[in-house]
């Protein structure tokens, strides 16, 4: 962003904001009758059912713009929300971003972060059809709802894993919290010297998890061409201990998780030695991987045997209820999960 040109908020009035945020949109989706410029959006979803998810994020709590660009934050704003749809095995089709904004901001400021949520609308092909603009006291605030569609007979909910099904994970985990804590780290150190340069170097792919993290499109889209449909998913944003601990609960099972099988970047497991944390326990408590935790049959697991450059890692195994939900160690000890991911209402101690 230019640091010569910055325009006030005011001098566009709220109508003048909205009409300068939302003059690039592009319809994508002929379900799309009516998009921004009305008083309401008007979708049409034939002979399909509707899932619906809203997410907040809050500066100051879900994120510190110290050290996340605007254009980043946008394109995670979407991804985090899109998401939801996909661990719905589901569709995203239609979004609406409503923002909190201090008078402080620059018009030039918000043209970045509408230029992540662009990005993320085209990689997700997703259509923007609404939402609202007001003044924030608090900071920065964006509301994303997303809206899609799925087939009846394919949606998955947490609450259908067996036992014996096979729990299955769509990626690595614990590089997000990693993220989080080397720029936390160098943001203490740049507080203590002004002068001192970030040491980023070698860490891309943690950062990436943290600032500009995808939503798994792409496994939705495999289980329905291998004809597999899970039998429960959720993504994970509050860390694998909690998200399997969701499923267990809604599905009245338990499960075992094998410490040797939960897949760790060699960067998030170097970074995470470094700092004294157990890798294990970044990919239990971590969260914001935005990863797909989901459950399948005994019966489907040939299917996935050819899958391309896909990889899905089986972590475990769904129990009877009677048998808790535990964590196999590498040590072969049974230590049973806690629910320690991130929690929103939580106070401080």
């Amino acid at each position: 962003m230019s640091e010569d040109k910055k325009t006030e908020l005011g001098q566009l009035g709220e109508f003048g904001l909205i009409q300068h945020l939302t003059d690039k949109i592009t319809l994508k989706h002929d379900t799309t009758i009516k998009g921004v410029g009305d008083d309401a959006a008007v979708l049409s979803y034939k002979n399909k059912e509707t899932v619906v998810t809203t997410d907040l994020l809050l500066e100051g709590i879900h994120f510190d713009l110290t050290y996340t660009p605007l254009k980043h934050l946008g394109y995670k704003a979407v991804a985090v929300n899109v998401s939801d749809v996909y661990a719905m095995n589901a569709a995203p089709k239609h979004i609406t971003v409503s923002l909190g904004i201090s008078s402080k901001m620059s018009v030039e400021a918000l043209d970045e972060l509408y230029d992540g949520i662009y990005a993320a609308c085209d990689y997700y092909n997703v259509d923007l059809v609404g939402g609202d603009t007001t003044t924030s006291l608090t900071g920065l605030t964006i509301s994303v709802t997303a809206i899609g569609e799925g087939e009846k007979d394919k949606l998955t909910y947490r609450n259908g894993a067996k036992p014996h099904d096979l729990i299955c994970v769509s990626g690595d985990l614990g590089g997000a919290y990693m993220g989080l804590q080397l720029l936390e780290r160098e943001k203490r150190v740049f507080q203590g010297n002004p002068e001192a340069q970030p040491d980023l170097s070698g860490y891309d792919y943690i950062l990436s998890r943290q600032l500009k993290p995808e939503a798994r499109k792409e496994i939705p889209a495999l289980l329905n061409t291998i004809g597999v449909v899970p039998t429960s998913m959720i993504d994970i944003s509050d860390g694998l201990s909690s998200e399997i601990m969701h499923i267990c609960k809604q599905s009245n099972t338990g499960c075992r998780l094998y410490e040797n099988k939960i897949p760790v970047d060699p960067t998030t497991a170097m970074l995470a030695d470094e700092m004294g944390i157990n890798p294990t326990v970044t990919a239990l408590n971590g969260g914001e991987d935005y990863e797909l935790l989901f459950t399948i049959s005994q019966s489907d697991y040939e299917k996935f045997k050819d899958v391309g450059d896909v990889n899905i890692y089986i972590i475990g195994h769904i129990t009877e209820e009677t048998k808790g939900t535990y964590l196999v160690t590498n040590a072969d000890q049974e230590v049973e999960l806690q629910a320690q991911g991130w929690n929103p209402i939580k106070k401080d101690d």
